[in-house]
């Protein structure tokens, strides 16, 4: 580990890049370790995004649209061209569960090795999934040595009979089709498929939370996703069905207005906490065609939205109690996403979960000098999908912009080629898995 310190204090990292391809927004995140380990941004592209519904790709061409318009602003910031992306995964589709598996090796005098770890998670790649579901992760929780329980690195031990606890996270395998065939038809490369809470969680957590126990609660368009730490390993991942969209429908709904109006509203001056706003005043917005102008209670306004948010994050509450870690949430909520900007949402969460909260943003891992946007829970994704391209080592050589037509051409041949190498390796040490989706 000071080894690896040291030659990166020596030597910056080649240039990586995240996509997240979300509900609301589709971002492009172009950095590199500076020599110091903190982290560079050189370019961000960030548009609306149009194709996706709840995480789930829903138009080809309106998200491949996206993908381009986005890509191409962040080469310009950068001044490279890209061939190959870091790209994250969610949706209402993702499923978790826990597994327990079994080795019984031939001699208890042989020390405890890396091919015994990764025939164990091979093992877990032969359950059997319901029809069009595919295993995205496998995750180690802990391992038993015969009958020593509560190991966190078996390697170097000896014993007969081995287990461990897995978490399992599945997917809809046509669901990640769709996001490598519109990375593709961009004229790309995916590198590798992550969930996106994992990415959030390396971005905006700190070591110290993961090992006191937190939950982190990502708020997007279209869902909520949630993924609990305790003792620094992955414990509980669930995807809730709703996000900032629903919040909008029902300001839409609930004071007649227009979804666009809505949006507006949520964005300026809404709250999730109606305490926190005075009875008198009143926000006027324009009528359809010159109706004339609407005006609307703000506290009424805070009602609705904390009536949209109470519900979230009941079925939050829910999944932490199922998760069996209620009581061991130390550093209790991080909150992250775009949600995560409406005013008084963290003082809502503490009332309402009695969990103490923050909003978590990835500023720590930037190095000196970075735009003070970035600062922003919604890149939250797009940097954990960065940092984890980065620590796996695995980048694409940028090329230089003043050559289009050869970045033509290679896209044109990238395109006749498989452009799916591996999937996500979430504990590096433990394992490396094979992909078995080919489009």
């Amino acid at each position: 580990m000071e080894q690896a310190e040291k030659q990166v204090q020596q030597n910056p990292t080649p240039l990586t890049v995240a996509l997240d391809i979300g509900t609301t927004k589709i971002c492009a995140v172009a950095g590199r370790l500076d020599k110091f380990g903190k982290l560079e941004i050189l370019g961000v592209g960030k548009v609306a995004s149009t194709g996706v519904n709840r995480g789930v790709v829903s138009n080809i061409e309106k998200t491949v649209s996206a993908i381009k318009e986005a890509i191409d602003t962040a080469e310009k910031a950068s001044g490279t061209t890209f061939s190959a992306v870091h790209v994250g995964i969610a949706g209402q589709h993702i499923k978790s569960r826990q597994h327990r598996g079994i080795l019984t090796r031939d001699n208890n005098h042989d020390e405890i090795n890396q091919a015994d770890i990764a025939k164990l998670i091979t093992d877990m790649h032969k359950l059997v999934l319901p029809p069009g579901d595919k295993i995205l992760h496998v995750i180690p929780q802990e391992f038993t040595v015969d009958s020593e329980q509560g190991i966190t690195d078996p390697i170097g031990m000896s014993g007969v009979r081995l287990e461990a606890n897995f978490h399992i996270i599945t997917g809809q395998t046509s669901a990640s089709s769709n996001i490598f065939r519109c990375v593709e038809r961009a004229g790309l490369k995916a590198i590798d498929l992550t969930l996106e809470p994992i990415a959030s969680a390396h971005a905006v957590l700190s070591d110290e939370e993961k090992e006191a126990g937190v939950a982190l609660v990502d708020i997007g368009g279209g869902t909520t996703d949630l993924s609990i730490f305790k003792d620094g390993i992955i414990r509980h991942t669930a995807v809730i069905p709703f996000g900032g969209n629903a919040i909008t429908g029902d300001i839409a709904e609930g004071c007649h207005v227009t979804k666009k109006n809505a949006e507006k509203l949520k964005v300026k001056f809404g709250s999730a906490l109606a305490d926190e706003i005075f009875e008198n005043r009143i926000i006027s917005i324009n009528g359809i065609n010159d109706r004339g102008h609407k005006e609307i209670s703000e506290r009424n306004l805070a009602l609705i939205i904390q009536a949209r948010v109470e519900e979230i994050f009941d079925f939050v509450l829910w999944e932490i109690k199922r998760s069996g870690y209620e009581r061991g949430l130390i550093a209790g909520i991080v909150i992250t996403g775009g949600g995560a900007l409406l005013n008084h949402l963290d003082k809502l969460v503490e009332y309402h979960t009695s969990f103490n909260c923050r909003v978590g943003v990835p500023r720590e891992r930037f190095a000196h000098g970075y735009a003070e946007s970035l600062a922003n829970p919604i890149y939250a994704t797009g940097v954990g999908l960065l940092l984890h391209g980065i620590e796996n080592g695995q980048v694409e050589s940028p090329q230089d912009t003043g050559d289009a037509q050869k970045k033509d051409e290679k896209q044109q041949g990238e395109r006749k080629t498989s452009f799916f190498d591996k999937v996500f390796k979430k504990t590096k040490e433990w394992f490396e898995v094979e992909p078995d989706i080919h489009i």
